[in-house]
C-alpha cells in the first residue's frame, strides 16, 4: 500500500495530511467485484472527483503492513448497530476501495511500455554474453599450441643474448681502464681551466673505479697517486678562494663551492674564507698606504716595508694624505662588497636549493636533505657573524689611518672632503652590518672638534679684518637673493641620495631605498674622487650693479641716449670697486651706470641690503652647517661656534653705529633691557677688553683669553660726522638692515638647527634665538637715535624759543618764528634723506625709525622749552597751542606717520598750565614722565602768583618724591 502511494504521489497527487504514519495492508485490499468495476466503467470518471475521494480516505490505512483493517473498522462500531447508517458506510469504503483500485490500473497502464522496453534490453545483453565466451575459449586453446610450439627456440635466444651482456661489460671495463691510464693529463688540463668541480668529481671517479678494478694489477698504483692529486687541488682551491676577497665572480665562486661540498668540507670552506677576508683587509691597507709613503719618499728603501701599520700611517705627508684615505677606502670597499656578494650568492643559492627539495622531496633523501640544512644554517650564520668582525677590522685600520696625522692645518674643503670620506664609510657600515661605527665617529669626532676650534679662531680673526676693513657699502644682489643659491647651501637642496657626497646632502632628509651595495654591485666605487661642481658653476646672485636685466638697465637710461656729456677719461676702462670685475657693457654705458644709478634705485626695491662681510658670514655658516650634517656628534660645538659669529656681527654694528653713551642716558628705553643684556652677554664672553694683557698670568686666564676676540674697530674710511651724509646714514642703514637681513638667515635655518641639535642642548638653541636673534630689530632704535639727535639743531630751537615774549596780553593770530626754522630743519632733513635714499634703498621700516626719533626729540625739545619759561599770561598759553598746532599742520604734510608720536606729550604739558592747585597735585603724581626741572616750572609759572609759599613748597615736595624712583 504504501508503493501504491508512493507511487500516487509521484503521479502528483497529494497525500490527505502530512503527518502520514501508518498504511494499510496490501493483503487486507479488497479486489472489487466484476459489478463494481463495471459500475466504475459505466460512470464517467472524474480525476478531480477521483482525487477527493482517495484524500478523504483515513491516514490509519496508509500506516504500516502490519495494520489490521478488518479489527480497526470493527472497533470502530458504535455499542448500538443501524443497519442504514452501515449500509452507507460500506458504500463509502466502496467507493473508496474502487477509486483506489481505478488508480492503480491506470498506473499499470501507463508503465507497460517501459517494461516491454527493458525487457528486450536484458534478452539482448544475455546473448552478447554467450558470445563473449565462445571467443575466450577459443583464444586460450591458440594460445596453449603457441606455448608448446616456441619453447626451444627462446631457449636460444636468451643464451645467445647473456653471451653478449658478459663481452658488453667486459669491453666496459677495457675502456675504464684505458681511461684511469690517462686521468693525470685530463685532471691538469681541467686545473688550468679553473673547473675544480669537474676535477674534483672526475679524481673521486677514478678513485672510485680504481678501487672497483683493484684485481687488475696494471691499476694496482693508481689509489695513492689519485690521492696526492687530491690534495693538491684542495691547495689550489685554497688560493681560488682568497681571490674571492678582492674580486667576487659569481661562476668563480659556484665552482669553488661546488667543489667544497663535492669535499664535503663546506663548513671548513667557510671559515677559511673568513681568514682570507681578515688576511686581504690587513694586506690591502698595508699595501695602500705602503705604496704612498714609498712615492712621498722618493726611493725605493725597504725599511718601510718592515715597519708596522700604526707607524706607517704617521709618515702620510699632507699632500697625500687625502688620495690616500680615498684609495684605501676604495680598496676596503672592493673587500666588503665582495662579502657583501658572497652572502648574496649563499642567499640565492639557498632559495634555489630550498625550492628543488621542496618539488622533489621523498622518504630516500631525508638524511641529505637534513645534512644540506644544517650545512646551510652553520654558513649563514658564519657569514652573519662575520659582518661586525670584517667591519670592526675595517673601521680599526682606518682609524689608525686618521689618527696618524693632525688635520687642524688642513683646508677647509680638504677637510670637508676627509668627512665626506668618512661619513660614506660610516653609511657602507651602517647598510653592511647596521653598526653605527663608534670607532669611526670618535676618531674623526676628536679630529673635527681639534679642526674647527682651530678653523673657527681663523675665521673669527678674519671677520674682525673683515669688519675693521668694511667701508658698509651695499653688495648688490638680485631681489630673488636666497642663501640657498650660494654654493655652500646647496646641500639643503639636494636629494639624499648615494651618489650625493653627505656634506651636500640635507639634515632632514630621508634617505634613498636603494642602498650603496645594490647600487654599486654592478660595477663603480662610492669613493671615486670627482671634480666639485662648485668649480664648473656659477653663482648667479649678483646684479649688475643693480640691475638684474637689460631692460631695467635701458629703461634707466632711455632718456641718456648721448654720451657726449661725458668726459673722454671716463669712458676708458675700469674695474668695478664693489664687484671687482671688469665691466661687459661698452665702457660709456657702464661709466655712466655709475654716475646715474643712484638716479634709478626704483629697481632695486626688494633687493636684499646686505655688505660684503654679511654674504662672507653667511658663506661661513653653511660651511660650518656642512661640517655638522656630516658629524652631528659636534653638532652643539658647530652651533655654539655659529651663535658667536652672529654675536661678534650684532657687537660689532652696535659698537660702530649704535653706543653713545650721551643717548643712552636720556631714559627714553632706546635700547630695550633684552638687548642690553645681549651685549653685555657677548662682551663678557667673546670679546677680549684687554688685548694688551701680560702675557705671563695664569694658564687658565691664557686659555680663555685664547677663545676670546679683540673689539673691532671702525674703518677710518667710513665717515659719520658728516651732515651732508646725515651722519652716515647710508652706512648706517647698510650695517643695521644687514644684521636683520642675517638674522633672517638664522631664523629661516632654525628648523634646521634644530633637527640636529641634541636634545639635552636644545634650550642654548632656544635661548639664542629668543634672546640674541631676535634682537636684531632692536639695534634699530640706538643706531638711527644718534641720526636723529644730529640731524636736527634742537639747541637753535631753544635759543629760539627762548627769545619769544610769553606774557602777551593779547591773543596772537601769527604763531612764532621759531616754529618755522623747526619745520625748515624738518625739510632739509626731508631732502637729505631724499638724497641718502638715492645711495641705499632705506626700507619703510628705518624710515618711520628716523621720523618717529627726530619728531619726538622735537617735541620733547618744545615741552623743555616751554619748561625754560620765567613768565607767562594765559595769551602765552594760547600762543603755545597756536604754534604746537602750527607745527603739527605743517609736519602732517612731510610725513606719513600716525598718530605723531608724543603729540600728547606736548599737548598735555600745555594743557597743565591751566591746572588749579589740587587738580596739580593729582597730575603730577599721575605723569611721571616729565623731568623734575618741566614739573618745577609748572608750579612756578603757572601757579607761583595763585598760591602761597606753603602750597607751593608741598607741590615741590611731592615733586621730588615722584622722581626719587627714577635716580
Amino acid at each position: 500500500m504504501q508503493k501504491i502511494k508512493s507511487l500516487m504521489t509521484r503521479q502528483g497527487l497529494r497525500s490527505p495530511q502530512e503527518s502520514v504514519n501508518d498504511l494499510s495492508p496490501i493483503e487486507n485490499l479488497r479486489i472489487p467485484t466484476k459489478e463494481e468495476l463495471r459500475e466504475l466503467h459505466e460512470e464517467p470518471p472524474d480525476p478531480q472527483a477521483q482525487q477527493e475521494i482517495i484524500n478523504s480516505i483515513e491516514e490509519v490505512y496508509f500506516s504500516s503492513d502490519s495494520f489490521d483493517i478488518v479489527k480497526y473498522e470493527l472497533e470502530r462500531l458504535p455499542p448500538v448497530l443501524s443497519l442504514q447508517e452501515l449500509e452507507e458506510y460500506r458504500d463509502k469504503l466502496k467507493q473508496q476501495q474502487a477509486a483506489v483500485s481505478k488508480k492503480v490500473a491506470d498506473l499499470i497502464l501507463e508503465k507497460q511500455p517501459a517494461y516491454v522496453e527493458e525487457l528486450e534490453r536484458v534478452t539482448s545483453l544475455q546473448s552478447g554474453l554467450q558470445l563473449a565466451v565462445v571467443i575466450c575459449t577459443n583464444g586460450r586453446r591458440h594460445l596453449n599450441i603457441a606455448k608448446e610450439g616456441f619453447t626451444q627456440t627462446s631457449l636460444g635466444l636468451l643464451a645467445n643474448q647473456r653471451k653478449r651482456q658478459l663481452l658488453i661489460g667486459l669491453l666496459k671495463s677495457l675502456r675504464t681502464i684505458k681511461t684511469l691510464q690517462r686521468t693525470d693529463v685530463r685532471l691538469s688540463e681541467m686545473l688550468e681551466e679553473e673547473d675544480y668541480p669537474g676535477a674534483i668529481q672526475l679524481c673521486l671517479e677514478c678513485q672510485k673505479a680504481a678501487s672497483t678494478f683493484k684485481h687488475y694489477s696494471c691499476i694496482s698504483e693508481l689509489n695513492s697517486k689519485l690521492q696526492d692529486t687530491l690534495e693538491q687541488i684542495e691547495e689550489q682551491l685554497d688560493v681560488a678562494l682568497s681571490k674571492i676577497c678582492k674580486n667576487f665572480e659569481i661562476n668563480h665562486y659556484t665552482k669553488v663551492q661546488q667543489a667544497y661540498r663535492l669535499l664535503g668540507k663546506t663548513q671548513t670552506a667557510m671559515d677559511q674564507l673568513h681568514m682570507h677576508f681578515t688576511q686581504a683587509i690587513h694586506n690591502t691597507v698595508f699595501q695602500v698606504v705602503l705604496g704612498y709613503v714609498e712615492l712621498c719618499a722618493g726611493n725605493t728603501d725597504t725599511k718601510f716595508q718592515k715597519l708596522q701599520y700604526k707607524d706607517l700611517c704617521t709618515h702620510i705627508t699632507s699632500d697625500s694624505y687625502i688620495p690616500c684615505l680615498a684609495d684605501l677606502c676604495k680598496a676596503l670597499w672592493e673587500v666588503m662588497l665582495s662579502y657583501y656578494r658572497t652572502m648574496q650568492w649563499h642567499e640565492n643559492h639557498d632559495q634555489d636549493e630550498a625550492a628543488v627539495v621542496s618539488s622533489v622531496s621523498d622518504g630516500n633523501n631525508v638524511i641529505g636533505t637534513e645534512e644540506n640544512s644544517f650545512d646551510r644554517n652553520y654558513v649563514k650564520k658564519k657569514l652573519e657573524h662575520g659582518l661586525s668582525r670584517i667591519w670592526q677590522d675595517v673601521q680599526l685600520k682606518v682609524k689608525t689611518y686618521l689618527l696618524g696625522t693632525d688635520l687642524s692645518n688642513f683646508k677647509y674643503d680638504d677637510f670637508i672632503f676627509v668627512l665626506d670620506v668618512i661619513s660614506r664609510l660610516m653609511q657602507v657600515g651602517e647598510e653592511f652590518c647596521g653598526s653605527k661605527s663608534e670607532v669611526l665617529q670618535e676618531s674623526i669626532r676628536k679630529q673635527s672638534v681639534n679642526y674647527f676650534k682651530t678653523y673657527h679662531r681663523t675665521r673669527l680673526e678674519e671677520l674682525r679684518m673683515f669688519l675693521e676693513n668694511e667701508t658698509w657699502e651695499l653688495c648688490p644682489v638680485k631681489s630673488s637673493f636666497s642663501i640657498l643659491q650660494l654654493h655652500e647651501f646647496k646641500f639643503m637642496e639636494q636629494s639624499r641620495s648615494p651618489s650625493v657626497s653627505p656634506s651636500k646632502q640635507p639634515a632632514s632628509a630621508v634617505s634613498s631605498t636603494v642602498t650603496l651595495f645594490e647600487q654599486y654591485c654592478a660595477g663603480g666605487n662610492p669613493f671615486e674622487i670627482q671634480a666639485d661642481s662648485k668649480d664648473d658653476e656659477t653663482e648667479d646672485v649678483l646684479a649688475s650693479n643693480g640691475y638684474e636685466s637689460d631692460e631695467q638697465e635701458k629703461s634707466a637710461y632711455q632718456e641718456y641716449d648721448s654720451d657726449s656729456d661725458v668726459p673722454e677719461e671716463l669712458k676708458r676702462d675700469y674695474v668695478d670697486e664693489q664687484t671687482g670685475d671688469a665691466p661687459i657693457k661698452s665702457v660709456s654705458r657702464e661709466t655712466l651706470r655709475s654716475r646715474k644709478k643712484s638716479d634709478y634705485n626704483l629697481n632695486k626695491v626688494n633687493a636684499p641690503i646686505l655688505t660684503n662681510t654679511t654674504l662672507n658670514v653667511i658663506r661661513l655658516v653653511g660651511k660650518y652647517m656642512q661640517m655638522m650634517n656630516i658629524l652631528k656628534p659636534i653638532a652643539f660645538d658647530v652651533i655654539h661656534f655659529m651663535s658667536q659669529l652672529f654675536d661678534y656681527y650684532l657687537y660689532a654694528v652696535y659698537t660702530f653705529f649704535g653706543r653713545n653713551d650721551m643717548f643712552e642716558s636720556t631714559g627714553l628705553g632706546l635700547s630695550s633691557s633684552r638687548l642690553r643684556t645681549t651685549l653685555n652677554r657677548i662682551q663678557e664672553s667673546l670679546i677680549d677688553l684687554d688685548v694688551s694683557a701680560d702675557p705671563s698670568g695664569t694658564l687658565t686666564a691664557a686659555e680663555e683669553r685664547k677663545e676670546k676676540v679683540p673689539s673691532p674697530h671702525l674703518s677710518h674710511l667710513v665717515v659719520l660726522t658728516s651732515g651732508n651724509s646725515l651722519y652716515g646714514l647710508a652706512e648706517r642703514v647698510v650695517a643695521t638692515e644687514s644684521l636683520v637681513f642675517l638674522a633672517e638667515q638664522f631664523e629661516f635655518l632654525q628648523p634646521h638647527l634644530d633637527a640636529v641639535m641634541p636634545a639635552a642642548k636644545k634650550p642654548f638653541l632656544q635661548q639664542f634665538y629668543s634672546q640674541t636673534v631676535s634682537t636684531a630689530n632692536e639695534l634699530r632704535k640706538p643706531v638711527y637715535w644718534i641720526v636723529a639727535a644730529k640731524a636736527i639743531d634742537y639747541e637753535q630751537m631753544l635759543l629760539l624759543m627762548a627769545n619769544v615774549k610769553w606774557d602777551v596780553k593779547e591773543i596772537m593770530s601769527q604763531h612764532n618764528v621759531y616754529v618755522d626754522a623747526l619745520l625748515k630743519e624738518f625739510e632739509e632733513f626731508n631732502r637729505r634723506l631724499n638724497d641718502v635714499s638715492k645711495r641705499v634703498r632705506i626700507p619703510l621700516p628705518v624710515s618711520n625709525i628716523l621720523w618717529e626719533h627726530c619728531i619726538r626729540l622735537a617735541n620733547r625739545t618744545l615741552v623743555e622749552g616751554y619748561a625754560n619759561v620765567k613768565k607767562c599770561s594765559n595769551e602765552g598759553r594760547a600762543l603755545m597751542q597756536l604754534d604746537f598746532q602750527q607745527f603739527l599742520m605743517k609736519l602732517e604734510k612731510l610725513t606719513d606717520i600716525r598718530p605723531i608720536p608724543d603729540k600728547e606729550f606736548v599737548e598735555t604739558y600745555i594743557k597743565a598750565y591751566y591746572l588749579t592747585e589740587n587738580d596739580m597735585e593729582s597730575w603730577i603724581k599721575e605723569h611721571r614722565e616729565y623731568s623734575t626741572k618741566q614739573l618745577t616750572n609748572l608750579v612756578n609759572i603757572c601757579l607761583g602768583t595763585y598760591i602761597n609759599k606753603k602750597a607751593r613748597q608741598k607741590l615741590l615736595a611731592t615733586i621730588d618724591d615722584t622722581d626719587r624712583p627714577k635716580r
